[in-house]
């Protein structure tokens, strides 16, 4: 179509949204914040032992490029001009842990998804090391347990099992990151320039970063014995961290970052102390904003970084707490169990049922977390 013929819309805004079970491109009007399209992927999880949870990398990074053209495709149908996307940001499934060759651009592991369990003797192991074995002794810190549940440990696990990767490590090669890290370094260039970053909201859920200093810890990188020179730059969650290099956005920079669970109070527009917000997915997240001052809790919460909304800007926090299945139950019930074949199908049937008679449905691996996690 010719481009006297499309539809002029004002300044368009496109978001990859990467969580645990899928990857979504969205794009909306950033005047009016209507969506005008978007496209879906599911992504395969990969349970080779039990309580590990894995996903491949490539398959992750195939799933948001599909996803950018799929939603392109369907805008040019409508008519919509695709240049007029002036911004795409960044959202994602958190503590997910990849490490790969910045030589080859090849991961040297699976994804190792932020609810799998292998690093509970690692874990274990490292309280050993800790004064009266206080899994809350780096809390003031990090705002964060010492748990199966956070990227330190993983990064742990793959230095002591996986050669290759102590191999790259020692020659230089390595590069580690949470999926945001990997799908910008990806997107900018990969291993022919790719920008290695990281945002406040990510680095803060990895267990190597003070949340009051803003900057990775030495102290505790050297605790967890990971090197500093591997780990992504930290920025704010709001500035331009560099431009698509390839496809149909090729040039279009990115210029926003954010865990999913920050995204999701920021798009609730929770900006104010005490407003929080109440998500269903793969799992279950309730963040409430206590504003400029991280506040630390007695009773299992979390104390996180919420958003950074620019270079100059202050770190805003959040109090979370989190229930690690929830929408996973859905999948199971439809991919194990074979109850329902579309998991629309379960709120019609649950709708049916008038009371449950005192009777409750716990996953076995819910009860795991809830012993062993940051709770």
């Amino acid at each position: 179509m010719a481009a006297s013929n499309r539809l002029i819309l004002g300044p368009l805004v496109g978001a990859i949204d990467q969580g645990t079970s899928s990857t979504r491109f969205l794009v909306f009007n950033a005047k009016t914040a209507e969506l005008l399209s978007h496209h879906q992927v599911e992504i395969k999880q990969k349970f080779p032992k039990e309580g590990w949870v894995e996903q491949d990398p490539k398959e992750i990074l195939r799933s948001v490029y599909e996803c950018i053209e799929k939603t392109c495709e369907k805008l040019m149908q409508l008519s919509i001009d695709i240049t007029n996307i002036k911004a795409i940001g960044v959202s994602n499934q958190r503590e997910t842990t990849v490490v790969w060759d910045k030589t080859t651009g090849e991961p040297l592991y699976n994804a190792i998804v932020w609810l799998d369990l292998r690093t509970q003797s690692t874990v274990e192991r490292l309280l050993k090391r800790i004064p009266g074995k206080n899994k809350n002794f780096f809390k003031s810190r990090t705002g964060l347990p010492l748990s199966t549940y956070f990227s330190a440990v993983k990064i742990r696990w793959l230095l002591d099992n996986v050669e290759e990767i102590r191999h790259a490590v020692s020659e230089g090669r390595a590069m580690f990151g949470t999926i945001d890290s990997w799908i910008i370094w990806s997107l900018t260039g990969g291993k022919n320039g790719g920008v290695h970053c990281t945002d406040v909201t990510n680095a803060s859920r990895t267990m190597l970063f003070n949340i009051h200093l803003l900057e990775w810890d030495s102290e505790l990188c050297k605790f967890f014995d990971i090197p500093m020179d591997f780990l992504p730059k930290v920025r704010s969650s709001s500035e331009i961290y560099g431009l698509m290099k390839s496809g149909a956005l090729s040039g279009v920079p990115i210029s926003g970052c954010l865990g999913d669970q920050s995204a999701a109070l920021v798009g609730q527009m929770c900006f104010q102390d005490g407003q929080a917000k109440n998500t269903y997915g793969t799992g279950c997240f309730l963040l409430c904003n206590t504003g400029l001052k991280p506040v630390l809790s007695e009773h299992g919460l979390l104390t996180t970084v919420a958003y950074k909304l620019g270079r100059d800007k202050p770190a805003c926090y959040a109090l979370e707490g989190s229930v690690a299945i929830a929408g996973a139950v859905v999948r199971w019930l439809r991919d194990n169990l074979g109850i329902v074949k579309t998991t629309e199908e379960v709120e019609k049937l649950a709708a049916e049922v008038g009371t449950s008679y005192g009777c409750y449905f716990v996953p076995a691996s819910q009860v795991y977390m809830l012993l062993l996690g940051p709770s």
